[in-house]
């Protein structure tokens, strides 16, 4: 067997080390950080996620960004497997929530990257932290005359990494620094650096799963406001780009939340106004007038949801409207749905008319607000954008361009919505990568 080299000790990484290691190669992971699995710590706000319990076809439907190209990767090592892999081979304790939501029967994301530092020590995996990777070295192969080296133009062959404290030499480099995501934790595109350091191309990187600047100022007034079991629908003149079930929030700037994040997924490069170095060929496509529709009761009809709202009003007939809602909706909310359904807020209940009524129907069971922006790569989950994956072949990950060379994780051009399905991403993708060939 060969000797492995690893840049980036996240989930891809890691996961990436323990399949080359289970499998008799000699590998060396090189971390920037001080510690493995840095990003991993607060995935899941703290609980990390780490998978879905669904089905094949559920999954690959929850790929946002090239989903055929995970058809590999995840046949390679499922969803299925992933959750073998931790409570069998690792010894982790998991539990599955609403949603198919897989997590840690502890809640704490450090016992998930405890439990694979822990396997990785065992199977000898040298891990050299504290450590910058500065680029790729390549054995210029410009005149060999390989039948497949001349079909492929491939020229080049990774033979190590450069590091601030020296290089490192293996058979085979797999680069797994993650996106841009939460720079804190390490994850600044250094990769796509590399990549482009062999001549492979940047898909243009902007945040995804990542919160919503909302138009409407009544937003703000809801501030800290939390919905559970709301519908959303993401519409760009009149179109349904996306919809969801679930929970959303209410920020200073306008919405957040789980649903609010998947759908952000599917809008990310319409407000793409970022400035990231791997930005630069992004031209600004403007708002497509895209507006977000709220059922605040989607478990009722229009006609369920009149008929509740006749009941309410036969049982208060002489409270004036803006005290009528309380069995019904927030409090929060309630003086926003007032102003918004145009109805008098000192009216009595008897008296409004069935129009008005109708009107107050469709308003709860059609909350519309404009979005006019996305937050920042210091709020976003992960990273829309990445290695083009035409320059990677998907049975193996490595590199068309640049041979010995393979990717795995978000440095890649994949995405998903959120409910475990990136880091399945990541776990596939290490898997497969650190495979030998």
């Amino acid at each position: 067997m060969g000797s492995v080299l690893i840049v980036g000790a996240g989930a891809a990484g890691m996961m990436a080390a323990y399949s080359a290691a289970r499998n008799g190669e000699s590998v060396t992971v090189i971390e920037k950080n001080e510690k493995c699995g840095k990003k991993l710590y607060i995935t899941g706000k703290g609980r990390c996620n780490l998978s879905n319990s669904c089905d094949a076809g559920d999954f690959f439907d929850n790929i946002v960004t090239n989903k055929k190209f995970m058809y590999s990767p995840f046949y390679t090592l499922t969803n299925d497997n992933v959750y073998d892999l931790f409570s069998d081979e690792l010894g982790l304790k998991l539990k599955t929530e609403r949603g198919g939501r897989v997590f840690p029967s502890s809640d704490k994301s450090s016992d998930v990257i405890g439990a694979l530092v822990k396997a990785l020590k065992q199977l000898n995996v040298n891990i050299i932290l504290n450590t910058n990777v500065t680029g790729i070295i390549t054995d210029n192969s410009d005149d060999s005359d390989d039948v497949a080296d001349i079909i492929s133009g491939c020229s080049l062959t990774a033979v190590g990494v450069k590091t601030d404290r020296g290089d490192y030499y293996a058979d085979k480099i797999i680069i797994a620094t993650g996106g841009m995501s939460y720079a804190s934790t390490g994850s600044t595109g250094d990769g796509y650096t590399f990549a482009e350091g062999v001549g492979h191309s940047i898909i243009p990187t902007v945040p995804a799963l990542v919160p919503m600047n909302i138009e409407e100022s009544w937003v703000k007034d809801l501030q800290g406001l939390s919905l559970k079991n709301v519908s959303v629908k993401l519409l760009s003149d009149n179109k349904t780009l996306y919809s969801g079930f679930g929970e959303m929030l209410f920020t200073h700037f306008g919405v957040s939340g789980p649903i609010i994040l998947s759908a952000s997924s599917y809008i990310c490069t319409v407000f793409s106004k970022g400035s990231d170095a791997h930005n630069k060929d992004r031209s600004e496509k403007g708002n497509k007038n895209i507006k977000i529709s709220i059922d605040l009761k989607p478990a009722l009809t229009y006609d369920q949801l009149d008929k509740r709202i006749v009941r309410d009003n036969e049982e208060q007939q002489n409270v004036m409207f803006k005290n009528s809602l309380s069995k019904l909706l927030p409090r929060k909310l309630i003086p926003v749905i007032v102003d918004l359904s145009g109805i008098d807020q000192y009216k009595q209940v008897n008296q409004i008319t069935r129009e008005e009524r109708e009107r107050l129907v469709k308003l709860i069971k059609n909350l519309k607000c404009t979005v006019s922006g996305l937050r920042d790569f210091n709020e976003a989950i992960i990273t829309h954008g990445g290695i083009n994956v035409k320059e990677i072949n998907p049975a193996t990950l490595e590199s068309k361009l640049c041979r010995n060379l393979y990717f795995a994780g978000e440095v890649i051009d994949v995405d998903a919505v959120t409910g475990g399905f990136n880091l399945q991403v990541a776990w596939s993708t290490g898997y497969l990568a650190g495979l030998p060939q």
